[in-house]
């Protein structure tokens, strides 16, 4: 049965290659990716320049302070979550995907369609975690990262390989679902309330799901990823 609702999620696709044999696109997530990550750039030469050319005998400006918050922040969240020992040598990466997911997230609030809606995004950031895990279970615990497999018991190896694998893609479809929920509400909502209405009305529903649930779901993100990376570590704090 045809509604006669046209229902638009922004999934469309621009510009056509071939590339093994497969067509592909590029889409409104290359696209969305493409301004996010511009915007962050041109913010982190702001903030380079501004720390270069701060005076440490005067008060900081406004935008400095910003800047000091903002690390102040993020660095308080990543040794919360890793330990003093840790915790700074993630803090530059697990600031940026905060920021990342955050901004991605935000990104309805601008018109656009927020990357993190689409699994292939999410599925990387959630590999890119998975990576570090193992990285880190070698490096500090060396063969035993691959006989904890076995423990406590050999049994329960099949099960303790499944669960090590499940952690980037639980993560990953989790940012992803929820993100992926509010657009389609999003989109529903613009497709069935009259036009006049969408002058403020929708903005209620956007601080919802691209203001609150988008930072609560980049925090569960990054504290997630910071939870399984620190297992990996063979000492305790």
């Amino acid at each position: 049965m045809n509604s006669g609702v046209d229902l638009d999620i922004g999934v469309n696709g621009y510009l056509e290659y071939h590339l093994f044999g497969q067509t592909l696109y590029i889409t409104t997530t290359h696209i969305c990716l493409l301004i996010i990550m511009i915007a962050l750039t041109v913010f982190g030469i702001c903030a380079n320049r501004a720390i270069k050319k701060a005076d440490p005998y005067k008060a900081p400006g406004k935008f400095l302070c910003f800047i000091e918050i903002i690390v102040g922040l993020l660095d308080s969240m990543t040794i919360g979550g890793l330990g003093k020992k840790h915790g700074p040598s993630f803090a530059n990466y697990m600031g940026t995907l905060f920021i990342f997911i955050l901004c991605s997230n935000l990104a309805g609030l601008f018109g656009l369609r927020p990357p993190t809606a689409d699994y292939g995004v999410t599925l990387a950031l959630g590999m890119i975690t998975f990576i570090l895990i193992h990285y880190n279970g070698f490096k500090y615990q060396k063969f035993g990262h691959i006989t904890g497999l076995f423990k406590p018991i050999p049994i329960l190896f099949p099960i303790n390989l499944v669960g090590e694998i499940a952690n980037p893609l639980s993560i990953s479809l989790r940012l992803f679902g929820n993100v992926l929920s509010g657009t389609v509400m999003m989109a529903v909502v613009y497709a069935l309330i009259p036009k006049f209405l969408l002058i403020a009305w929708p903005g209620v529903l956007h601080i919802y799901f691209d203001v609150f649930s988008g930072a609560i779901q980049t925090y569960v993100f990054v504290m997630l990823s910071m939870v399984y990376i620190s297992d990996a570590f063979d000492d305790e704090e």
